[in-house]
């Protein structure tokens, strides 16, 4: 990917760029935001993390980029108004097991919510997609929440489709009275 993607979206000029080190308040900002909303839709497995901690790791992030993640910035009307984290598998699966061999990507994308409806989310996604398509990924997975009906709106808009289902189940912590002895 340019170091820059711009282009217009239906409300007005919008850029995408890899995050700098002097974004890292709004991509808090961000995070907290995401946080919320997640902890809502599911406050048995989502929380809404301390600033501090969320800081120190876009720094270190920022700092030192990893090969395998990215965080692209939308500015939109002169400030950071999105964020989209392009996160690549490490390698494609191990021959034994039965997945297809192939680099896929997971997609995390938030926008503030006062910016939202303006494209903003799509330009971040596509421009995810240039981005993992130059490093060799041949798909992208978007995980969200069974009840995030809004973010499995916007995802469909963008060519998103259904691959699976993932059941989750809660564990009563365990009796040590009744743990089968190994």
């Amino acid at each position: 990917m340019r170091d820059k993607f711009t282009g217009e979206t239906p409300t007005g000029a919008v850029s995408i760029r890899a995050a700098r080190p002097h974004d890292v308040p709004a991509l808090v900002r961000l995070r907290m935001a995401n946080g919320e909303r997640h902890a809502g839709l599911d406050p048995a497995g989502h929380r809404i993390p301390e600033p501090a901690p969320v800081r120190r790791c876009f720094e270190e992030l920022l700092s030192a980029p990893p090969a395998d993640i990215v965080v692209l910035v939308a500015e939109a009307e002169g400030t950071v108004a999105g964020m989209t984290e392009l996160v690549i598998r490490s390698a494609p699966p191990p021959d034994h097991q039965i997945l297809v061999p192939r680099l896929v990507a997971d997609v995390h994308t938030v926008v503030f919510e006062h910016l939202r409806g303006r494209g903003i989310g799509s330009a971040l996604v596509r421009a995810a997609e240039q981005y993992a398509a130059q490093r060799g990924v041949s798909g992208l997975v978007a995980p969200i929440l069974a009840p995030n009906t809004e973010a499995v709106d916007f995802y469909s808009r963008a060519g998103f489709g259904p691959h699976g289902v993932i059941l989750s189940k809660d564990l009563a912590p365990e009796d040590p009275a009744n743990l089968v002895p190994r």
